[in-house]
């Protein structure tokens, strides 16, 4: 019976547990909607999110994509930041268990003139472990793992972000340099109307004007063309820029497809935007944060109510005087101590409600994040339908063009059309591809926004 105040005192602590309260986060999800609003893709072909990048259109891209993650501050930050949220999950579970600790130590003396000289040496283990009776450490804990779970959520969205700049680079370059082969075919096209306008007007059949007009519009031409290729030059320093890449290796990688813009497969939009949602870093790390906020008001909550430790020893002793020499085991179990908060001027009270402020918060920013994916996923499919429109759309209208143009050329074969209503409609056909282009990109840039609005393939299973 000598065990019983401890046997009754560990039966207590363990009724306390289990009667406290947690706090629950309840995250409110009444602002995702039962269904899309907007229409969703319909393609013959749909890859999964992430090995979308594989399947793009774009062979470098991949290769490229690991050199940008590689290089970006951004992700280099979100790495660090997961880093220490692992830190502080492992020291937060570390606290749920007993402190045990390792001591030695020896003594020679000669405690008074009656004694001989008394050695001692000593060496054992101890242990102190504060029981958690009310919760505070295991929700400090949970706190910890929410934590380092939403930062593993934002590091996955620092790589999609940056994947996305990525493919937006590229297709900025791939329809920059479609657009300067096509100036240049403008450039050459209005050169040929003013060589024939020149002919024309020394024969007598064409005005000094007009000659001059067409001289005008040629040297235009050309100033556009110098500017694209500018413009295509910031686009590969960009590029240079993101990825860490040299500039002539990069070149080469790149050289291939020259002027062809991608042609990235489809991806699948989910019929449940709960479901959709899901699939979203930053909604998952929001909802982690909300995790982590009740649990910070459990830890706070739980620091009002007493505090209860365990400590005990266990070693080896070794007392040697006058010749005699004993050793033995000595072990201590205690002393179990409870420290009851009586008056801190409020600092405990000042924690909690600091702490269900925090909650609140939480809570408001959960919300607003769900609010904020779902108009990004309408508005990505809204993009990408009217994008699909506009391509079809322009296709047409090169389509037509095209056909004006050989109609054109066989009359002027014939001898029944000018050579420069040839120029003309040939420009107008160009002017049409122009169209095309700027569709296209349009288009390839709304697949890009669907990709991210949808996550961009992140699961709480990957890992870094």
């Amino acid at each position: 019976m000598r065990n019983k105040p401890l046997r009754t005192l560990a039966l207590a602590c363990a009724a306390a547990s289990l009667m406290w309260p947690a706090v629950q986060a309840a995250p409110a999800t009444s602002t995702v909607p039962e269904t899309w609003q907007a229409p969703q893709p319909h393609k013959g072909s749909v890859a999964e999110l992430a090995q979308w990048w594989q399947q793009f259109g774009e062979p470098a891209l991949p290769e490229l994509l690991a050199a940008a993650q590689e290089a970006s501050p951004s992700v280099a930050a979100a790495s660090t930041r997961l880093a220490q949220a692992q830190a502080q999950r492992v020291a937060a579970g570390a606290g749920l268990a007993p402190q045990l600790s390792a001591s030695a130590g020896a003594q020679r003396s000669r405690p008074d003139l009656a004694s001989g000289v008394l050695s001692t040496g000593q060496g054992g283990l101890l242990f102190n472990w504060e029981l958690d009776v009310f919760g505070g450490q295991r929700a400090a804990r949970d706190a910890a793992v929410a934590r380092q779970q939403g930062a593993q959520a934002q590091w996955h969205e620092a790589r999609v972000s940056v994947a996305a700049q990525l493919a937006q680079g590229v297709l900025a370059l791939r329809a920059c340099e479609a657009s300067v082969a096509q100036a240049r075919a403008d450039a050459e096209s209005r050169q040929q109307s003013l060589r024939l306008t020149q002919v024309l007007r020394q024969a007598g059949f064409e005005s000094e004007a007009n000659a001059a007009q067409l001289g005008a519009g040629q040297a235009q031409a050309q100033a556009q063309v110098l500017a694209l290729q500018a413009s295509c030059e910031r686009e590969v320093k960009g590029l240079v820029a993101l990825t860490g890449v040299s500039e002539e290796p990069l070149r080469q990688r790149l050289q291939a497809r020259s002027g062809q813009l991608p042609e990235p497969v489809g991806l699948m939009v989910g019929e449940v935007p709960a479901q959709v949602l899901q699939q979203r870093p930053d909604v998952f790390a929001a909802e982690r944060q909300l995790e982590a906020a009740a649990a910070d008001l459990s830890e706070a909550q739980a620091a009002r109510w007493p505090r209860i430790s365990l400590g005990g020893s266990l070693g080896r002793l070794q007392v040697a005087t006058q010749g005699l020499t004993q050793t033995g085991t000595v072990w201590s179990l205690g002393p179990v101590q409870i420290s009851l908060p009586l008056w801190d001027g409020g600092q405990r009270t000042a924690r909690s409600q600091a702490a269900q402020a925090a909650l609140n918060e939480a809570r408001v920013a959960y919300n607003a994040v769900l609010r904020t994916a779902v108009r990004e996923v309408e508005q990505a499919l809204v993009g990408l339908r009217v994008a699909t429109q506009r391509r079809e759309q322009a296709q047409q209208a090169l389509s037509h063009s095209d056909t004006v143009w050989k109609a054109t050329r066989a009359l002027e074969q014939q001898g029944l059309a000018s050579g420069l209503a040839l120029e003309e409609a040939r420009r107008a056909s160009l002017q049409a591809q122009t169209l095309v282009v700027a569709s296209h990109q349009e288009q390839v840039t709304a697949w890009i926004d669907l990709y991210r609005a949808l996550g961009g393939g992140w699961s709480l299973q990957q890992e870094q």
